[in-house]
């Protein structure tokens, strides 16, 4: 094996994969070091790859203890090492030790609680570290909230939302409602598409999948009207009255206007600001001040970055040398602290009257694949993030070319180094007002597709997939979040065996879930430990399956001939007739039964713990929400509901009988009822 391949193997690069069509696609030398590259090693020679390969190689056999370990949390643990060494365990980036003493021929630690920690070692004059991942053995289950562990939820396009009070795209203060609406109907909770920030000083970017920072909110759906500190303020009610106008003439058009909503939506956000300056009350000042001494380096640093964007741009990849950060006390850069802040203050209104008005889970949110990677987190985590490498995926019958989603990649090497800590941030930050996230694309745990920018061809590159497992386990105690694993497609075998034994929830789409025939799999049958719903954010709504409008829309791009077209569309007809099959012949409807009663039938019927419907469906609309593949040539991201939250319980009312008639009542247990989680 050359130096340049075992280099490579040290740092995870896959030699081949298999594409869709069964061929072997070898790993090329440029690709190599293009990945190489990325992850901070000098390729500028043989003889540089060659010396790092040495070094590497030295380093690792001088060791006397493990770099990094994964230990059961709550229980005392023996190695299988000791050498008579000292010993000190410290949280990851603190300095008081939690527990210490002198090892034997082997080391026994006492019982921990799930953290991450620096295990340092003194021994014959030498000292070495170990990182310490100590997580629970499975992450919270449905069975320690609800008995029977059975219940339904929605989602929904937060943005889409419409209420007489908002601005022209959903805001929080219209989820809390929503919430408010799905908990009478019976509902366990409510999903919503990622509301990771996007920029604030980006003007184009709109879909919640191609964010700026995924550690940090989108702060256009602020509630303008339910600012903290700023209830009865008589100068708030003027400034949204003088503004009203404006909101009313964007809410009347048929899509969103971002640019329009933004504009007035930002600007008024601005003169909020000032008016907390000076009329806040004394106790939302202390809790902002907490708030940013929580958030601590993270927030100040991201707040610089937003700070920095308004002076030289939104692609911090084009500022000058020069470009000089801002104090963290800069009046700009505590603007958009304080803009988190009322953002996660709204967030968790929305998550607390959830869960008061009797949901057990209350909001699922969505966790992206990545970040942009001109955006704030490649920009505030560079120490980590792989340089020159975006990540996508490879050609399948979908994309033959392949897909580059222009996200930065964190570098396995680097963010194991940095004690996972930005990892940890951005799920702290997803499951800190949450009671069940989903992962998208959750097979980039176990290994991710990178496309040099080089014009090199893409390959994959492993990712420390225990150690990120140990991660989410232990983010996910913390929070007391489920987690759901989106492992639609092809992945490894064993894979979802492996996600199941650690608590992970599987997520089934029904139109995707059939058998070796080609037929629909009976819902009844499936597996329990999953999430199950019809279709997704980037498939087409029940109604437009059933007209295969997303047929059309591919037919009038050009992408599906005459003949296709046709041929797909007799099909699509044939899988509706045996959709509507799967219904259970009791589940009550009204008038003819029509694909939607059908669909949601068979879902309430499902062996699936969650089952979730989208509003999109309960309301009968026709097109979805994004087309995948297309930009401009479909109305992506900006379609809204068409219902206003203030008549939307009626609509609930048909799926809340159909549910409770399937035995998906969402009880809650009580605290003296739950069992004990491990």
């Amino acid at each position: 094996m050359s130096d340049l391949n075992a280099l490579g193997d040290l740092f995870g690069i896959l030699p081949h994969y298999f594409a869709f069509n069964g061929e072997d696609r070898h790993t090329n030398d440029d690709t190599r070091r293009a990945f190489l590259a990325a992850n901070g090693v000098d390729i500028s020679s043989e003889a540089s790859v060659s010396e790092t390969l040495h070094q590497m190689r030295a380093q690792a056999e001088d060791r006397w203890f493990p770099v990094e370990q994964i230990i059961d949390a709550d229980s005392p643990w023996d190695f299988v090492f000791g050498l008579g060494a000292q010993w000190q365990v410290t949280p990851w980036g603190g300095s008081d030790p939690v527990a210490e003493g002198q090892a034997g021929d082997f080391l026994s630690l006492p019982s921990l609680p799930p953290d991450v920690y620096d295990l340092r070692l003194a021994v014959a004059g030498r000292v070495e570290h170990i990182r310490l991942l100590v997580a629970p053995r499975s992450l919270p289950q449905l069975s320690t909230r609800v008995q029977p562990p059975k219940i339904w939820g929605m989602t929904a396009a937060l943005y889409g939302l419409q209420s007489a009070r908002s601005t022209g795209v959903g805001d929080f203060a219209d989820l809390a409602t929503l919430c408010q609406s799905a908990a009478r109907a019976g509902a366990g909770f409510v999903g919503i598409n990622p509301v990771h920030n996007l920029g604030y000083s980006d003007s184009t970017a709109i879909s919640p999948y191609s964010p700026s920072h995924r550690g940090f909110y989108n702060t256009d759906h602020i509630a303008l009207d339910q600012i903290p500190g700023l209830n009865g303020s008589t100068a708030v009610r003027k400034l949204l009255n003088e503004c009203a106008p404006d909101f009313t003439a964007i809410k009347s058009q048929d899509l969103i206007d971002y640019n329009a909503q933004r504009q007035n939506h930002r600007a008024l956000l601005d003169r909020l600001y000032g008016v907390f300056q000076s009329e806040a009350e004394q106790g939302e000042r202390k809790d902002f001040a907490a708030y940013e001494a929580e958030r601590g380096a993270e927030l100040a640093r991201f707040a610089r970055f937003e700070a920095l964007c308004e002076t030289y741009g939104a692609d911090w990849r084009d500022w000058p040398a020069k470009a000089t950060e801002p104090h963290p006390s800069d009046p700009r850069a505590r603007f958009h602290s304080w803009l988190q802040w009322v953002a996660d203050c709204q967030l968790a209104q929305a998550q607390n009257g959830a869960l008061a008005s009797g949901m057990s889970l209350g909001l699922y949110l969505d966790l992206s694949v990545g970040a942009r990677r001109d955006g704030g987190e490649a920009w505030c985590e560079r120490a980590v993030i792989a340089r020159g490498v975006s990540i996508g995926a490879p050609p399948d019958q979908l994309g033959p070319d392949g897909q580059n989603w222009n996200l930065a990649a964190f570098s396995p090497h680097l963010l194991a180094e940095a004690g996972y800590a930005p990892l940890r941030m951005v799920l702290a930050q997803t499951m800190r007002h949450a009671g069940v996230i989903r992962i998208d694309h959750v097979l980039g745990l176990n290994r991710s597709f990178w496309i040099p920018d080089d014009g090199s061809p893409g390959a994959y590159i492993r990712q420390p997939f225990d150690a990120l497992l140990a991660i989410i386990k232990i983010e996910a105690h913390r929070a007391g979040t489920l987690v759901v694993g989106e492992d639609l497609g092809l992945v490894p075998d064993g894979f979802r065996d492996t996600m199941q034994s650690h608590g992970f929830y599987g997520y089934s789409v029904l139109q995707y879930e059939r058998d070796e025939a080609g037929r629909f799999r009976d819902p009844t049958t499936g597996p329990a430990h999953v999430l199950s719903c019809f279709a997704t954010h980037d498939t087409p709504t029940i109604c437009g399956y059933e007209l295969a409008r997303d047929l059309e829309w591919w037919h009038d791009l050009g992408s599906l001939d005459d003949a296709a077209y046709e041929q797909r569309r007799d099909a699509r007809q044939e899988d509706v007739e045996a959709l509507k099959s799967l219904a259970p012949p009791e589940a009550p409807h009204n008038g003819p039964r029509d694909l939607v009663q059908a669909v949601h039938g068979a879902l309430g019927s499902a062996s699936a713990e969650m089952v979730c419907l989208q509003l999109d469906d309960i309301l009968g609309q026709v097109e979805a929400q994004n087309l995948p593949g297309t930009i401009d040539q479909h109305p992506n991201w900006r379609r809204r509901h068409g219902v206003a939250l203030e008549t939307i319980d009626a609509a609930f009312a048909p799926v809340a009988a159909l549910m409770q008639a399937q035995g998906r009542a969402n009880t809650p247990i009580s605290d003296k009822e739950l069992p004990d989680e491990q």
